[in-house]
């Protein structure tokens, strides 16, 4: 038993195979796959580090069955060609290096195949049934004898994984693709037998799972993805949720049970829980579901506590916990857990990084993980380097992260911070509910250094003479941002105004009625804070946009949030004065329209802070730049600035 996690530690048998605790690593988007759409070593180096972490299993995403009508974007591993062998093996091997089971997904876009693909080979959309879209996109519904082509894809991809050497497979049948559109009556409207009632619904999932099950076996673990509930107008709910569990049940070997439709937008911020959502937001589903059903349940949603896991499990809600993002940001998470150090957990803060990267560059990040999606750099030790004297200007996450990389290498190094406590601009979201992750990594980092032999200067600015005074070898310049000021009448002056200092409190210094100058990400979310504190906000915003500068995931997690609160927005307005009964701005047609406010609260931007970098530029033999002084950025630029910018010493 473990002495940590009695629950989360212990074994537990699924068909023939016995898993070694019960964390696994649900299905996630893997590193853009080969010109040749096989698995790259960069591919398998990356599902590599998420199982040598602990994790009892490592689910690999996203196998297609049947390409010629099921890929639903670039990065499917393709299931109905034995070219597909050779990589899908070495991945088995290096799962298996790690005492982890491999599991493959097998999945099938249905009417949503095609969305995303750039490598071509849709010809046509199908779907349970057919339809024209508002943009013209014509779905055709599937006839029976391509349902029962799919159904034998299933069972041949699933004894291509076996023959491969893979221990098990999940079923996708969740999230709106084609099994989820056959099961839901929000989309299959057919009146044959493949629809019309609930059992003929079910019909075609399981029939997959049946010739799943004929071509590998009653040993072979079987597990099956759905939502338990839709989340969509129309879709279905929990009680419809547990009808689909109960039809499944005995037939599989564990149902996996999440949440949402993944091409809806609100509900992809239900199914990829943002920071607006609490953790383990999906889990009362996976609780109501094992209520009816004898086959074992996995849970999962925003999970990233193991304290949460250990009473999912030990009260019965789950007998299995999944995560994605999570063993990205931490891959050890299982490790540090059972073996006593879960306070050395990164947990994720759901930011979104990775899935912003994934839309627009087609690369894979975690912000708070510089290895990601550069994990073969990291399998072998980096060049020795001969020790220096660093010193390092700035206690935010960029100079924290480049002093513990720096020392971690053998560097001689002072940490010097103008402040009383470390974390920069982080600090700022100590009190704001849904940034008690990213705040809680600072305090993290802060403690990592506490236990290295990095001297901390607290209340000290490096100053150029200081530097010289300490015969610097090298200065890691992380002196931040800071905020524009924009030049309009009464600005500095008035007692209205405040910035990021009056949020950094228990209780915000504002009045009731707040105007936010500035719609960026700060401005955006501060609202969101401050409307949920009750008080009345109006932003003011002179772009045509609020929040252009974040990604287009945690966009939608924005609009979602801002449609249920009761913030203001008021866009291509531009402000005009600061007077005394509020701001003075200008709209879109060039009227003057009075906001009134009892506190304005600027979030216009931030500048690199360029006076403190030049004074120091020339303070020591070598210097480098980190973190937002180099250019405003998110944490995920300054993590990684610091991590990398500290390897090139």
């Amino acid at each position: 038993m473990n002495p940590y996690y009695p629950h989360l530690g212990s074994p537990i048998k699924i068909a023939g195979l016995t898993l070694k605790n019960r964390m696994v690593g649900a299905p996630i988007s893997l590193p853009e796959i080969g010109p040749d759409e096989n698995l790259t070593r960069d591919n398998i180096a990356f599902y590599g580090l998420r199982a040598k972490g602990g994790a009892a299993a490592v689910t690999v995403s996203e196998g297609v069955v049947h390409c010629a009508t099921g890929k639903s974007h670039t990065k499917h591993i393709h299931l109905d060609t034995r070219m597909s062998l050779p990589s899908l093996t070495e991945l088995a091997s290096m799962i298996h290096r790690h005492n982890c089971v491999a599991s493959m997904e097998l999945s099938h876009g249905g009417k949503y195949a095609g969305n995303r693909s750039q490598s071509g080979g849709i010809s046509k959309r199908y779907g349970p049934i057919d339809e024209v879209w508002p943009d013209g996109t014509h779905v055709f519904e599937m006839s029976e004898d391509l349902i029962l082509e799919i159904a034998n894809c299933f069972g041949k991809a699933a004894a291509l994984v076996k023959e491969a050497g893979l221990d098990m497979v999940l079923v996708h049948g969740g999230h709106g693709w084609l099994l989820c559109q056959f099961m839901s009556p929000n989309t299959n409207k057919r009146t044959d037998k493949w629809g019309g009632s609930f059992e003929n619904r079910m019909r075609f999932p399981l029939l997959c799972v049946e010739k799943i099950r004929e071509a590998v076996g009653p040993n072979f673990p079987i597990e099956f993805r759905m939502s338990g509930a839709e989340y969509t107008d129309g879709g279905y709910d929990i009680d419809y949720g547990v009808k689909i569990a109960e039809a499944l049940d005995g037939k599989v070997d564990l149902i996996h049970v999440s949440a949402g439709v993944h091409e809806n937008r609100d509900a992809f911020v239900i199914t990829h829980p943002s920071i607006f959502i609490e953790h383990g937001c999906n889990v009362h589903l996976a609780a109501e579901i094992k209520k009816h059903v004898k086959t074992p349940v996995a849970t999962l949603g925003g999970l990233n506590d193991p304290d949460m896991m250990e009473e999912i499990i030990a009260s019965g809600k789950a007998d299995i916990v999944e995560m994605c993002r999570q063993l990205m940001a931490d891959p050890f998470f299982p490790e540090k857990a059972l073996t006593g150090r879960k306070g050395d957990i990164t947990k994720c803060c759901r930011c979104f990084s990775c899935f912003g990267a994934y839309m627009s560059t087609r690369t894979t990040v975690c912000a708070l993980n510089p290895m990601i999606g550069r994990e073969r750099e990291h399998e072998s030790a980096f060049a020795p380097t001969t020790p220096e004297k660093v010193l390092i200007a700035g206690g935010g996450p960029a100079g924290m992260t480049a002093a513990l990389q720096a020392s971690a290498r053998g560097h001689q190094v002072i940490l010097f911070e103008k402040n009383n406590r470390l974390g920069g601009q982080l600090l700022c979201e100590e009190y704001v509910p849904f940034k008690q992750d990213l705040y809680n990594y600072t305090q993290l980092l802060a403690k990592r250094l506490a236990e290295t032999n990095v001297e901390v200067r607290l209340n000290t600015e490096l100053t150029p003479e200081l530097a010289r005074e300490l015969n610097a070898d090298m200065i890691m310049c992380a002196v931040g941002a800071v905020p524009v000021v924009p030049p309009i009448p009464s600005i500095d002056t008035s007692s209205k105004v405040v910035g990021l200092e009056a949020i950094h409190k228990p209780k915000p210094a504002v009045g009731d009625k707040v105007v936010i100058l500035g719609g960026g990400l700060i401005g955006t979310e501060t609202a969101i804070h401050l409307d949920g504190m009750g008080k009345d906000v109006t932003v003011v915003e002179m772009r045509n946009d609020y929040a252009p500068d974040t990604s287009e995931m945690h966009k939608i997690a924005l609009e979602a949030t801002l449609r249920k609160g009761h913030v203001k927005m008021h866009l291509n307005t531009k402000a005009k004065a600061v007077t005394d009964e509020g701001l003075l701005c200008v709209d879109e047609n060039g009227n003057e329209v009075l906001f009134p406010a009892d506190s304005i609260f600027v979030a216009a931007g931030m500048k690199s802070n360029s006076a403190a970098v030049e004074a120091l530029r020339y303070a020591a033999p070598r210097f480098f730049q980190i973190g937002d002084c180099v250019k405003v950025g998110k944490v995920l630029e300054a993590v990684h600035g610091g991590y990398y910018g500290a390897l090139d010493i």
